[in-house]
């Protein structure tokens, strides 16, 4: 039959050894002698066996006491360090976060921070999904998903990441082979590169222009990236997926003096349900994302 000891017991007899004395550990711990005395006596009962030996002026461990305190410091601290790495681990984010926005953004505000956010996140297991319209973030299983313009679901908590303003742009390639269009009227004599699926894109914020007719349209903002990067034509699109394009000079903004600056286009949002199970997932996500995006 296995013998027993409660650990709480344990700790007080180890105390007796560390400070040197039964007097010594209750003042220490601020409990009473009797109490210690209590624990070491059930210990030595369970054991079979005397572990200390008291005189009058100190406490001391027989042979068989050393080995025993040795063998149970030993454990007690594997215990302690357990129990460290659970309540370490415990404060960090854990579980599956799913997270939804149109694929350009995944691919140049994302995308490139996950080595990142992995290792410092690593208990977050990361679905990236990327849907060219608004999706049903219970219907999808989504946590959080990052929305460009005006928000109309009020069901769904937000948070502010920012605005991303638009420009019109077009390859330099474009512009030497079909000239440089000075105001909205001569974009009538231009290609122009439109959304397929979500018309309402296709209105550009610019004064005096009305949604235009786009001569190639595609469903993915990173295809009309690409399709103008490629001198295909005249696109409009968002700072988050260009400013570099711009910076670099693969892409020149035009009608700068033109352009309406502040429409609701503009905006981008962190868009979740409130839930206890995964509010640290989407918190941790959000926070770490937020300043490092370049909108603009």
């Amino acid at each position: 039959m296995a013998l027993k000891t409660r650990s709480d017991d344990l700790e007080l007899l180890l105390a007796v050894v560390e400070f040197g004395g039964f007097s010594a550990a209750a003042e220490a711990l601020n409990i009473q002698i009797a109490r210690i005395s209590r624990s070491v006596n059930k210990i030595e009962k369970a054991l079979g066996a005397t572990i200390l030996v008291r005189t009058t002026r100190r406490v001391m461990l027989t042979e068989e006491g050393k080995k025993f305190f040795d063998s149970v410091s030993l454990g007690l601290r594997q215990i302690q360090q357990a129990e460290a790495d659970i309540l370490t681990q415990s404060k960090l984010p854990q579980g599956k976060l799913r997270v939804d926005a149109v694929s350009p953004f995944i691919f140049h505000q994302i995308a490139p921070h996950m080595v990142e956010f992995n290792k410092a996140f690593p208990n977050v297991e990361l679905e990236l999904n990327s849907n060219e319209e608004i999706v049903d973030l219970i219907e999808k299983r989504t946590d959080v998903a990052i929305r460009i313009g005006k928000l109309k679901d009020s069901t769904l908590h937000a948070k502010t990441l920012g605005r991303s303003p638009l420009f019109l742009v077009a390859s330099p390639e474009y512009i030497a082979q079909h000239g440089l269009p000075n105001t909205p009227k001569d974009l009538a004599d231009h290609a122009l590169i439109g959304f397929s699926n979500v018309k309402s894109l296709n209105k550009w914020p610019i004064r005096g222009l009305d949604t235009i007719a786009p001569s190639i349209t595609a469903s993915n903002g990173e295809t009309i990236r690409q399709l103008t990067i490629a001198g295909n034509g005249i696109s409009c699109m968002s700072g988050f997926m260009v400013s570099r394009d711009i910076a670099s000079g693969k892409l020149v903004t035009l009608l700068d003096s033109y352009r309406i600056q502040g429409t609701e286009r503009e905006l981008v949002n962190a868009v979740f349900y409130k839930s206890s199970a995964v509010s640290e997932r989407v918190n941790s996500f959000i926070n770490f994302l937020k300043p490092r995006l370049t909108l603009d």
